[in-house]
């Protein structure tokens, strides 16, 4: 399972941060021909979507790395799931619905990750070992 979640993770942090610096680094003129649906949503809001696909992406790998607030990368995952929660009926709107077959399973995989990391396999935080033998000690 732990596996399965970090490969999860990985997928999640490599789609997302490419799509996320894209999103927030490109001129928007080139980004809005290779995005028609950034021009109905306009350069500030894209550009909030590439910076909040680039904090997720973050978000999923550093905290469990670290092991510092490791319960974060649950919370990044359930922020990329809103992110695909409101790109979808976008897209439908759109008639994007070729954009689904990568929304879709990024959904999936971020649902995973959110219940994998949250409930089911949390990673332990580097501080809770200090925590348990410091009161150990004390008594």
């Amino acid at each position: 399972m732990r596996i399965l979640l970090i490969i999860g993770q990985i997928i999640l942090a490599g789609m997302y941060g490419m799509a996320g610096f894209m999103k927030f680094t490109t001129p928007f003129d080139q980004l809005s021909a290779a995005m028609p649906w950034a021009l109905s949503v306009g350069e500030f809001m894209t550009r909030f979507i590439g910076l909040a696909e680039l904090l997720g992406a973050v978000g999923l790998v550093l905290p469990g790395l670290l092991r510092i607030s490791p319960k974060l990368v649950g919370y990044a995952a359930l922020g990329l799931m809103v992110v695909q929660i409101l790109a979808i009926p976008l897209h439908l709107s759109r008639g994007e619905s070729s954009a689904l077959m990568l929304n879709v399973p990024l959904l999936y995989i971020s649902v995973f990750v959110f219940w994998g990391r949250t409930f089911s396999a949390p990673i332990a935080s580097r501080f809770s070992d200090i925590k348990t033998s410091s009161l150990a000690e004390s008594r």
